[in-house]
C-alpha cells in the first residue's frame, strides 16, 4: 500500500511534491486550481516540468488530481453543467501535463429530479472526459455520502454509471471511507466490509478501485452526512484499521484528506501504516 495525503499547491503546483516528500509520503493528491473558483490556474511550462522532475526525485508513486468542489454534471442549470465540464476538462489537461495517475471528482447532485434522468444527463459529458484519459491517466468517480440527491451513494448507482458508459476501460473509483460509512457501510466491521466489497466486485470489479480516501467521520453510520474528521479521532476511530487492512486494498494509494489543526506531519502518514498493520493482524487472527 502507498501512503500519503492531499497537499497544498500554494506557491506553484510543484511545491506540492516538496510537501509530500517532507512528510514521507509515497502518494499524493492535489488541486490543479482553487477548489472553490471556476477560473483555472495558469501553470507555466517550467512549473509543470519541475513537478514531473520533483516527483521522480521524491519517488512519489501515485498522483491524483482532485477536481474542484463546484462541479455538478447533473445540475438542472445548463450553465452550471457547462462550467463543470469545462473545469473537469481543464483538470484533466493539467493532470496529463504533470503525468498524474488519476483525476478524482464527484459527479454531483440531481437535487431531487431523479437518478435515472440524471444518468442520461451526465453520461454525454463523461464520455467526452474519458476521451482525455490514457493508459496512465484514469478518470475516477468518488463515492458519495448520499445527502441531497448526490450521485454515487451506492455500488448500484456507481454500477449504473459504469454500464451506461460501456464499462470504459479507464473509468475508475475513488473509495472514501467517511462517505461509505455515511452511506451505510460499516467499514469498521469486517463482515460488513467484506460484503460491501463482494457487491462492488460483482457489480463493477475490484480492479476499478484506484484510490482510497482515508477519512474518519463526525457523523453517525448511515447518516448520509459528509462530515470528515481526523483519522482515528472520529466515530469510525480505530475501525479504520479494518478498512485499511482489507487485502483487496493492498497495492492502492491511501490518501489522507483530513488532518489536525497543527497541519500534516510524518506522524500522520505513519498512522496510516500503523492502522494498516493492525488491521492486517486482526484479519489474520480471525
Amino acid at each position: 500500500m502507498l501512503y500519503g495525503a492531499h497537499v497544498s499547491a500554494a506557491g506553484g503546483i510543484s511545491k506540492a511534491v516538496d510537501r509530500i516528500e517532507g512528510i514521507g509520503g509515497t502518494c499524493m493528491q492535489v488541486f490543479t486550481q482553487s477548489p472553490r473558483m471556476w477560473r483555472p490556474t495558469a501553470h507555466s511550462d517550467e512549473e509543470l516540468e519541475r513537478f514531473r522532475e520533483r516527483r521522480r526525485q521524491a519517488r512519489v508513486r501515485h498522483v491524483s488530481c482532485h477536481a474542484l468542489y463546484l462541479v455538478n454534471l447533473a445540475s438542472s442549470d445548463a450553465e452550471i453543467r457547462a462550467k463543470s465540464l469545462e473545469a473537469l476538462r481543464a483538470t484533466m489537461e493539467v493532470a496529463r501535463a504533470i503525468e498524474a495517475d488519476a483525476v478524482v471528482f464527484h459527479v454531483g447532485s440531481h437535487l431531487g429530479y431523479g437518478f435515472e434522468e440524471a444518468v442520461d444527463i451526465v453520461v454525454p459529458p463523461l464520455r467526452e472526459l474519458l476521451e482525455l484519459t490514457s493508459d496512465d491517466l484514469w478518470l475516477c468517480l468518488e463515492n458519495a455520502a448520499g445527502a441531497g440527491g448526490t450521485i454515487g451513494r451506492s455500488v448500484a448507482e456507481l454500477g449504473t454509471l459504469f454500464h451506461a458508459l460501456d464499462d470504459h476501460p479507464r473509468l475508475g473509483i475513488c473509495l472514501d471511507s467517511c462517505h461509505w460509512w455515511a452511506s451505510g457501510v460499516d467499514v469498521s466491521d469486517p463482515a460488513a466490509l467484506d460484503s460491501a466489497l463482494d457487491d462492488l466486485d460483482e457489480g463493477i470489479g475490484l480492479g476499478r478501485v484506484r484510490v482510497l480516501h482515508v477519512n474518519d467521520s463526525k457523523a453517525p453510520l448511515g447518516s448520509n452526512r459528509d462530515r470528515h474528521d481526523v483519522v482515528a479521532d472520529g466515530l469510525i476511530g480505530d475501525g479504520l484499521a479494518t478498512f485499511l487492512g482489507h487485502p483487496a486494498f493492498g497495492a492502492l494509494p491511501a490518501v489522507l484528506e483530513t488532518w489536525p489543526e497543527g497541519g500534516l506531519g510524518t506522524e500522520d502518514v505513519d498512522l496510516l501504516r500503523t492502522l494498516r498493520r493492525r488491521g492486517t493482524r486482526r484479519r489474520r487472527a480471525r
